[in-house]
């Protein structure tokens, strides 16, 4: 493929990828700080987003397979339709429902929203290993930018979604998304050059399950990376700055939704733009892969102490106390900052691993675990606020980032 064609696709892709991840990060401050409002718990408000992440380890696990079939743009498509759908889908929630059936109704469209979101990641993914230049770090640099910036527009939707609900309520907030978004599918569908693999049609699925040691190592880093950050992430630290924010007026309300979203779209920015920073911090364009790889356990080491300190701050103070917020955001950031590098180093790690005639199916099944990790974060992170608050939550954490660690001391090894 030339290069100008090349980068013409991966620029539609990555708009593709943009769209899908500000109505997503949006959808889901939506739906919590919706929810949290109607006097939903902490585990039910966990429950809401299960689904939501087992349908994201089912589909990556598929996915790779489908979209080797089938193609990536074909992929893609559906993931951005499915998403509409879902968003469509929420605006017929009717208030009148009881709890059980508002949970009900939640999971499955949030479900749908899950199988979307990783049809379209998988696919984005993986068109970044075949349109990428060759040499020079080019690889890195291409991941980081995608996973960056969709990082950073995720970060800008969790911000959309708080201000929204703020703004002009729930149901009209989802139906404007849904609208925005079908006219970006369409756009897209109607503009996408050439340059994408179509498929074939002799795949089959057991090939999803790689032989590769590396693949499967990094996978399990993986998970449990991302259980690390979501549980607390997902139902603890936005419920328990709520709690110190709101004084249960509208108004209080109000302010107490835009300063959590505002917070959780900074720290996804950040995020995002560390990732994206990655391979220049990593001084990547330089440096075999071996060397690479071994950053990579540096970098995992040096994000368990961050959550451990964090627990033991919030555990000895007893009370909350404005010192407290700020030593929590400023710890946080801290931890999305060393989270991002080794997010990056991730994203390149199962691209160079992997194989051109493979990539889909590695790609699906690394993020098979990715989806595995945000499922049992999402579970615990409810289940350890309401067992033991935010201390108990970022505790897990540290013991998830030290799994993680030890994943990775197994990359490279024979």
């Amino acid at each position: 493929m030339n290069q100008p064609q090349g980068l013409a696709a991966y620029i539609a892709v990555t708009a593709a990828y943009w769209a899908f991840m500000l109505t997503d990060g949006a959808l889901r401050m939506l739906v919590l700080l919706h929810f949290h409002t109607l006097g939903f718990s902490p585990v039910q408000l966990a429950y809401l987003f299960v689904l939501y992440e087992v349908a994201g380890v089912v589909t990556n696990l598929s996915a790779g397979w489908i979209a080797a079939r089938y193609g990536l743009t074909s992929t893609l498509y559906a993931g951005l339709a499915l998403q509409v759908a879902a968003l469509l889908a929420l605006t017929q929630l009717d208030p009148a429902w009881s709890i059980a059936a508002s949970v009900a109704f939640v999971m499955a469209v949030q479900g749908a929203s899950g199988v979307a979101k990783d049809l379209a990641k998988m696919s984005s993914k993986s068109a970044v290993k075949l349109l990428a230049p060759r040499g020079q770090g080019g690889l890195f640099r291409w991941v980081a930018l995608l996973t960056g910036s969709k990082n950073a527009v995720k970060g800008l939707g969790f911000f959309l979604g708080a201000v929204l609900l703020g703004l002009f309520g729930f149901r009209a907030s989802v139906l404007g998304m849904a609208v925005l978004l079908a006219a970006i599918l369409l756009l897209i569908a109607l503009k996408m050059p050439k340059g994408l693999p179509t498929g074939r049609k002799d795949a089959k699925f057991k090939e999803v399950f790689s032989k590769n040691r590396d693949i499967n190592w990094l996978s399990f880093a993986r998970l449990f990376l991302f259980g690390a950050r979501d549980v607390w992430f997902v139902v603890g630290i936005p419920i328990y700055f709520y709690a110190v924010l709101s004084d249960g007026s509208e108004a209080g309300n109000r302010a107490a939704f835009f300063t959590i979203g505002s917070f959780m779209a900074l720290w996804i920015i950040l995020y995002g733009g560390v990732q994206a920073w990655a391979p220049k911090l990593l001084r990547a364009a330089a440096r075999p892969g071996a060397e690479i790889t071994r950053a990579a356990r540096t970098w995992a080491a040096a994000l368990i102490p961050v959550p451990a300190l964090l627990a033991a701050l919030v555990a000895l103070a007893g009370s909350p106390a404005p010192w407290l917020t700020a030593s929590l955001v400023a710890g946080l950031l801290i931890f999305g900052a060393i989270f991002a590098v080794n997010s990056a180093l991730h994203s390149y790690l199962i691209l160079a691993f992997t194989s051109e005639d493979r990539v889909t199916m590695d790609v699906g099944f690394y993020y098979m675990s990715n989806a595995a990790g945000r499922l049992l974060g999402t579970l615990l992170s409810g289940a350890s606020y309401q067992l033991g608050g935010l201390p108990l939550c970022l505790a897990t954490a540290a013991l998830m980032v030290t799994v993680s660690a030890f994943g990775t001391t197994r990359l490279g090894t024979r």
